[in-house]
């Protein structure tokens, strides 16, 4: 087969992904939020990837709903916190049930149990954003029709694990 002209680039994920990946961007007393849906491995990974647009040093809450146990840090250095989820982001996407919120005084981003993402900002810098990795903006987003009770994640003793491990390298204190 023969090409004339440059072919536009596409990756996989444009080229693959579900119709119903998209967000929501509203704005209420200040503050803009961002609701984003996606298959389980493109949230996770867009979760990481945004983490790098916060500033150097962040706060941290992680609550795993399997053990009951939360972990909260302040002020740890991004690097440190990326390296970290980085090595979850599998286990992540494939259980869930857990909620982890990297924030700063300005923005907080939010992975649910659900694993749909969520964006908390002052200001509107996440539409675009969001806009650029391809998502599209849409009036209302269709949430996860497999959501499950708190109570009712399935057992996923490798991510309980390595979920505790990954708070105490951070440094992380109960609560």
């Amino acid at each position: 087969m023969l090409f004339r002209g440059k072919q536009p680039e596409a990756s996989i994920w444009r080229r693959f992904r579900a119709s119903s990946d998209g967000f929501t961007f509203v704005q209420e007393d200040g503050v803009y939020t961002a609701h984003i849906v996606a298959n389980a491995e493109r949230v996770v990974d867009l979760f990481w990837t945004l983490t790098d647009l916060l500033g150097p040093a962040v706060d941290v809450h992680i609550d795993d709903l399997r053990s009951g146990r939360s972990w909260r840090g302040e002020s740890l250095p991004l690097p440190d916190v990326r390296d970290t989820m980085a090595r979850l982001r599998l286990l992540l996407a494939r259980y869930g049930g857990i909620q982890i919120s990297v924030f700063t005084s300005e923005d907080q981003i939010s992975l649910n149990e659900h694993l749909e993402l969520f964006i908390y900002s002052k200001s509107d810098k996440w539409l675009y954003l969001l806009e650029g990795r391809g998502l599209e903006e849409m009036s209302h987003v269709q949430t996860k029709s497999w959501k499950i009770k708190r109570q009712s994640f399935p057992a996923a003793p490798d991510l309980v694990n390595a979920l505790a491990s990954a708070a105490e390298k951070l440094g992380l204190t109960r609560g």
